[in-house]
Order: C-alpha cells, then sequence, then structure tokens
C-alpha cells in the first residue's frame, strides 16, 4: 500500500468483509465463509482495490501461496450487462466461477478462473446505480483533521 500511495495511489478505504457484511459467501462451488481487508482507491474513473486474506478458503490466500504478493485479478462490468446473465455466460463460455459474494447485500462480486485463457483471473461486480461507499473501518494513510 506504501508503495502504491508512493505512485500517487490513495487515499485507501479500508474494510472487513466478513460473514456479518457479505453475503452468498462461495469459494470454488461451495458455501463458504471467509474473511478479507479490502482497501479502495480512486484515481479519476479507476478504482483500485487491495485485498487480504484474513480467514477462510480464498482465491487470495491460494495466490499469495503459489506466487507471494502481486496483482491478482482484473475487474470488469461486462458493459453494464444485467449481473445474473453475465455470470451465466461467462458460464457458459466454460469459466468457472471460483469465489463470489454481496458485500453489504448489494455490491456483488464473482471472479472467475479464466487465467488458462488469459494469464490472469477476472472478476465482474455489480454496484447499484445509487451506490455510495459506506464509512470505512478506517483509512490509510489516517485522514488529518
Amino acid at each position: 500500500m506504501d508503495g502504491l500511495l508512493k505512485l500517487g495511489i490513495g487515499p485507501w478505504r479500508v474494510y472487513k468483509f466478513s460473514p456479518e457484511n457479505t453475503e452468498n459467501q462461495t469459494y470454488r462451488g461451495e458455501a463458504v465463509s471467509f474473511e478479507l481487508t479490502v482497501c479502495f482507491a480512486q484515481s479519476g474513473s479507476m478504482v483500485w482495490e487491495l485485498m487480504e486474506p484474513v480467514s477462510g478458503p480464498t482465491i487470495f490466500a491460494d495466490f499469495l501461496k503459489a506466487h507471494g504478493e502481486g496483482i491478482h485479478h482484473v475487474a470488469y462490468d461486462c458493459n453494464n450487462i444485467p449481473f445474473e446473465e453475465r455470470i451465466a455466460e461467462l458460464e457458459r463460455r466454460g469459466f468457472k466461477k471460483i469465489q463470489s459474494g454481496s458485500w453489504m447485500g448489494r455490491n456483488h462480486f464473482a471472479f472467475f478462473g479464466t487465467e488458462e485463457d488469459t494469464t490472469t483471473c477476472f472478476e465482474t461486480y455489480a454496484f447499484p446505480d445509487d451506490w455510495d461507499y459506506p464509512e470505512p473501518d478506517s483509512w490509510y494513510p489516517p485522514l488529518q483533521d
């Protein structure tokens, strides 16, 4: 995070994604419980995301074990095709959903095992039109009064 701040990316909103605020948690086709620390920073229309696995099975822990830290995925809204339609289409094309959930019951996300075809993992997400980030658990660096 400090390296990205040095590049001018930040400040970062820091959140905990857990079973208390993230519904429909799945990992490789199975219902699971996981916890992540997820951080968001915005540069223009680009949203940057850092994810740290805390507990439970996640593709992020798998990636860290296999590769160490690094760029894990690219997120794509699929030109705003309705979320369930894009999930069905990606699965029809042979891509398996490998992690998913619904943060705050409204921000849906799904990661697909696309590495064999694209060399990276792809995520698709759906933010409601009236979405506004909730107050984060913390900011990094801490905001000055």
